[in-house]
């Protein structure tokens, strides 16, 4: 595996870079199982909406192997895709893999082993794609990033959360390649840590200029003039453009608009999910008290408080300067904008 890839099928089962482990070790873990699989997205040990998508839908082949011998094979399938599925709400991506997963071997649903066979295709599919759909990212959003200058981001959007390249960091990678001088100013993100522990390492690892800093310096550092815009990625778009993201998101669109600054969000059409129709209808995962309480396993709160640990907040559209796909820029109204993109 390359050094930032977070997952690769080796015709047996899944091996995941092991996401929380980093910066301080590298290691990966195999899953020979859809159990495996589903503790792995829901511990975060592979994380970031494509790459999670990506890895369930291989959780669903191995969930396949297991069940093709039962006279129930379907219905044992459907349970799977339901486990699978449960893991994390508020990412779409992850829903969409399975949900073209099952719809590829819909057909064969009586034949297991020819499911499986198109299971598996499909599987590969949606990865070598999305490696693909983020290089497209980033060629749409890499001419509205300045020829030289700061860019901050949030959270993880690079090869980490993807299957590789990434979508905000691959509109980064791609203005780098194209001879732009881009610093890259990456919050904290607590209380995970992503842009501490992987947005720091893969751009580090790659050569990419990087400023780790914490969350609330962001309106310092805008304030100072060391960015010309803000790029984040995204957990789901809603139909009228509102975004889910890593909590913090909302608050740096806030400061944006107040300095002036462009505010991008990178999105794969897979996680454009017009079902939803705006903001409030996106679900929002809570996750353990412990991650705000504790560092590193060492408390830092009080024995007993009470804690808020939301996973994502929405930005209302209003806050976004487009929103940068595979099939080109959305803007505002970005009702029609979105639609438009399933109409190509």
């Amino acid at each position: 595996m390359g050094k930032c890839r977070s997952l690769v099928w080796d015709g047996e089962g899944l091996v995941l870079l092991d996401q929380t482990k980093l910066p301080r070790e590298v290691v990966y873990i195999t899953c020979r199982d859809h159990g495996q699989v589903a503790t792995a997205i829901k511990e975060m040990k592979v994380r970031g909406a494509p790459a999670i998508g990506a890895a369930a839908a291989y959780g669903l082949v191995l969930g396949a192997r297991e069940v093709a011998d039962r006279p129930d094979f379907w219905d044992a399938l459907m349970d799977v895709a339901a486990t699978l599925r449960k893991t994390r709400p508020t990412a779409v991506n992850l829903a969409w893999a399975l949900e073209r997963m099952l719809q590829r071997a819909q057909g064969s649903r009586n034949n297991p082993q020819e499911a499986l066979k198109l299971l598996t295709e499909e599987a590969a599919a949606i990865a070598a794609e999305d490696v693909e759909t983020n290089r497209a990212i980033g060629r749409y959003g890499a001419p509205l990033l300045p020829q030289e200058g700061g860019v901050l981001t949030h959270c993880n959007a690079g090869a980490l959360a993807t299957v590789d390249y990434g979508t905000a960091l691959g509109i980064i990678r791609a203005a780098i390649e194209m001879g732009k001088r881009i610093r890259v100013y990456a919050c904290e993100t607590r209380p995970f840590l992503q842009g501490a522990r992987l947005t720091a390492y893969e751009l580090q690892a790659d050569g990419i200029p990087v400023t780790l800093i914490t969350d609330n310096m962001a309106g310092y550092v805008m304030g100072c003039g060391l960015v010309q815009g803000v790029v984040v990625g995204a957990d789901r778009v809603a139909a009228n453009g509102d975004v889910a993201n890593k909590i913090g998101t909302y608050s740096l669109a806030i400061l944006a608009r107040e300095h002036g600054l462009p505010f991008y969000v990178a999105a794969p059409c897979s996680t454009i999910d017009l079902a939803t129709p705006d903001g409030e209808h996106i679900p929002i995962e809570e996750r353990e008290s412990t991650e705000v309480s504790h560092l590193v396993g060492i408390p830092i709160a009080p024995k007993g408080v009470d804690i808020l640990n939301p996973a994502f907040d929405v930005t209302p559209a209003d806050y976004i300067t487009g929103i940068i796909t595979e099939k080109g820029v959305v803007k505002a109204p970005y009702a029609e904008g979105l639609a438009a993109l399933f109409r190509k």
